[in-house]
């Protein structure tokens, strides 16, 4: 029997960026019915969501994306307002290693949940009404050598395994827009951090190797260029994007601080050593310990996106300073690892 009331269908919302917008809407929203389903990877942890118990109208079931007859029960099963597709394979060193699980999450999975709810929708009249938001990246758009931004406009030159499935994904998604008028939008952001985030990701693995006193791992010379948006900063755009943007449209959402690694890894050495001075040992700064590594192959120079229009056409922009963001992050990995250590 179906579930009467509409649903907001939201994927790979245990992962990080996810499981933080999960915990973003419901607390704005909580009268809100909210499905999650996660495949539960290796990126993906229930104890991201531990917090949302009390929400009456929230539900979390395991899944995979990329099976057609599981989406189709959900379908069948709940009454599916729309949906907001996070799940993703993202992390760009195991892409490299082997491109299969990318292509059958990001291309493949997208297709299915595309194919679905055409299907349900189109039944429905509910084709233009309910909406298909997809979340992307900035690595879509390749690399840049000038001082130059992306904007929406900027061709796809996806230089990794893991950006191609994404810019894959996002032309299936348009072309479901162009072909059949679905209201479809993305957005895609620069590097996301905060909270929650998986310990493969720079920011974790420099905090962690610190912690551990283990040598911190920067790739090539560290003048890599990365524009960094808070988490929480990016749950606020979404939700604008989700139930203001424009059919068809795209948005790039930017945090505007733009960082080497260099930089940003004797920045987080710096709080470290401020606000866990014994965890240091017999080192003078956490800074001894930032270590340069072969290259990654293919690492793009820069990414920093223009995201005038999001700001213009939705009103929205950043509120956390990086330095704000940063030392709110740090705080909660050091949190986190206090509590294993015991």
């Amino acid at each position: 029997m179906t579930n009467s009331k509409p649903y907001l269908l939201l994927t790979g919302g245990a992962g990080f960026i996810g499981s933080n917008f999960v915990s973003y809407y419901l607390k704005k929203y909580p009268e809100a019915a909210l499905l999650n389903v996660d495949k539960l990877t290796y990126a993906g942890s229930l104890s991201n969501l531990s917090n949302l118990e009390n929400y009456e109208n929230y539900q979390f079931i395991k899944g995979d994306i990329a099976d057609p007859a599981f989406i189709d029960r959900l379908f069948n099963d709940y009454q599916i307002k729309g949906i907001i597709n996070f799940a993703a394979e993202s992390h760009v060193d195991r892409s490299i290693d082997d491109a299969r699980s990318f292509i059958e999450t990001n291309v493949m999975g997208t297709q299915v949940l595309l194919q679905s709810a055409l299907r349900h929708w189109e039944k429905k009249g509910t084709l233009q009404e309910n909406r298909f938001h997809q979340i992307s990246t900035d690595e879509v758009y390749g690399s840049l050598e000038s001082d130059e931004k992306f904007h929406e406009h900027t061709p796809y030159d996806p230089r990794n395994p893991y950006s191609a499935s994404k810019a894959g994904a996002n032309l299936l998604v348009r072309s479901f827009g162009y072909t059949y008028g679905m209201n479809v939008v993305i957005s895609s952001s620069s590097n996301n951090y905060g909270p929650r985030q998986h310990e493969e990701k720079l920011i974790p693995t420099i905090i962690s190797n610190a912690l551990k006193q283990q040598p911190i791992p920067i790739y090539g010379d560290g003048q890599n260029i990365r524009d960094w948006l808070y988490v929480e900063d990016h749950c606020r755009a979404l939700d604008a994007i989700y139930h203001k943007g424009g059919s068809m449209e795209n948005y790039n959402v930017g945090g505007g601080n733009e960082l080497k690694n260099i930089d940003l890894a004797e920045k987080i050495c710096e709080i470290l050593d401020e606000i866990t001075p014994q965890a240091k040992g017999e080192l003078h700064s956490f800074k001894e310990l930032i270590t340069f590594t072969e290259d990654r192959l293919g690492h793009d120079r820069r990414y920093a996106v223009d995201d005038t229009k999001l700001r213009h056409s939705l009103g929205w922009q950043p509120t956390i300073t990086m330095a704000q963001g940063l030392k709110e992050t740090v705080s909660w990995y050091v949190q986190q690892w206090a509590q294993l250590s015991r």
